[in-house]
């Protein structure tokens, strides 16, 4: 293998089983200036299964041929939905002690943690490697909560302590966070950060509550009180424990991301819209009329609360043995803002680009199979929940000094705009 190349195998849990097979080879060479091509080949015995799936329908299909890709660092976008996001890569970073410029795509892959989103694993030799370590617990979070502290300090920790503190999925944000298991169900735990000056995760644990009041399907939330920070656990809807084998079984999981095609980063986002990823739920969901419906509470919701970090990779579909679905809502936090003439999402929104306002949410309603008049309808009952946002965060243990950050984001002037702003 030429030293500019790199590769590894690909290994899926099969839908509706907990048997781990390999699937798959990946190579990624540097072709200059910056830029990679990934080579993806199924194996021929993998390939010859019964029941086999695709690890991604539209642009991984069932095939002999070797499959070439340049988007994302040559790393195809289902494989890369299985790596650790910015978080992770601190974690591995420091595991390996070197610098983000020193190591490939591949090596965060292979140095992924060992119960990464969805249902794929990678390693080095053609077949699995033994079953990792046991899940971090409960009783455990202090001592995470220190570590993930000290990593932030100085990025160095040691081997013992990086050995729990693993690298984590692409699910939940850039937040420090840890996979626990409690009472036959695997969470996501998001830590506390050293500088926060507002307890995020009971805001975001509010808001998420908010969101599933205001219609939103919401993945499985709750705070675990850890000395005097809060951890805000996450249900892992990828995750669903087998009794009969008393192991999880583990569903295949794609980010918006890889449902659009898309490249990641704010400058290649000429596709991220959510038009468009309604589209995609024409073809790829086996329940499409909801499931468009349901992104388009999403993205009125997230206007509503001035959510701007809603990219791609912030929206998924998971597969179970029913097919393809748009998974649970996850990772919705409000942003404080200044501007009061105009807020935007990350995601292209309707016909005016990426204004949260009403008359862009409406524009293009029809795209997410509504008329304006069931859209309307649609967001008057969410508005009916969320102006009583104040009182529902209160409840939920949100402080007067957050509430009174939040007033700049919930619910801004400009989001009941009916009219397009006049061209300058």
């Amino acid at each position: 293998m030429a030293a500019d190349e790199q590769r590894c195998y690909v290994y899926v849990q099969l839908p509706g089983t907990v048997e781990t097979v390999p699937c798959a080879s990946l190579k990624v060479r540097s072709i200059g200036a910056g830029a990679y091509e990934g080579t993806f080949t199924y194996g021929r015995r993998y390939l010859e299964r019964p029941a086999v799936v695709a690890l991604d329908p539209y642009h991984l299909p069932l095939s002999t041929r070797p499959m070439q890709f340049t988007k994302l660092k040559g790393i195809p976008g289902a494989v890369r939905d299985a790596s650790p996001d910015a978080w992770g890569r601190r974690v591995i970073q420091a595991k390996l002690q070197r610098q983000e410029a020193e190591i490939q795509e591949i090596e965060y892959l292979l140095n992924g943690p060992d119960d990464g989103a969805g249902n794929l694993s990678f390693g080095r030799s053609p077949q699995p490697p033994a079953p990792g370590r046991p899940f971090n617990r409960t009783h455990q979070l202090a001592a995470l909560i220190d570590a993930a502290h000290r990593l932030e300090e100085d990025g160095r920790l040691p081997h013992e302590v990086l050995e729990s503190l693993e690298p984590g999925t692409s699910m939940g944000g850039a937040r420090p966070k840890v996979t626990v298991e409690d009472e036959q169900k695997i969470w996501l735990a998001k830590l506390p950060e050293r500088g926060d000056r507002h307890n995020v995760q009971r805001i975001e644990y509010a808001t998420l509550e908010l969101a599933r009041a205001a219609g939103l399907r919401v993945c499985q939330a709750r705070l675990e009180r850890v000395g005097t920070s809060d951890v805000l656990m996450l249900g892992r809807f990828d995750r669903e424990w087998n009794p009969q084998a008393k192991t999880y079984v583990r569903h295949g999981l794609v980010s918006g991301l890889t449902v659009l095609d898309a490249e990641d980063g704010y400058l290649g986002r000429e596709r991220w819209s959510y038009p468009l990823l309604a589209d995609e739920l024409r073809r790829w969901s086996v329940k499409p009329a909801e499931d468009r419906r349901e992104l388009y509470r999403r993205m009125v919701f997230n206007a509503m609360v001035t959510n701007n970090d809603d990219h791609p990779r912030n929206h998924a579909l998971l597969h179970t043995t029913a097919g393809w679905r748009l998974s649970p809502a996850y990772d919705i936090l409000p942003v404080a803002m200044v501007s009061v003439e105009r807020r935007d999402l990350a995601l292209e929104v309707g016909r005016f680009g990426r204004a949260a306002s009403l008359y862009n949410l409406l524009s293009q309603c029809a795209a997410f199979g509504l008329g304006e008049e069931a859209a309307r309808s649609l967001i008057d009952g969410m508005l009916a929940v969320a102006r009583g946002w104040r009182e529902f965060f209160t409840e939920r243990g949100v402080d007067a000094k957050s509430i009174a950050m939040l007033e700049q984001a919930m619910l801004p002037e400009c989001f009941f705009r009916q009219e397009p702003p006049e061209a300058v």
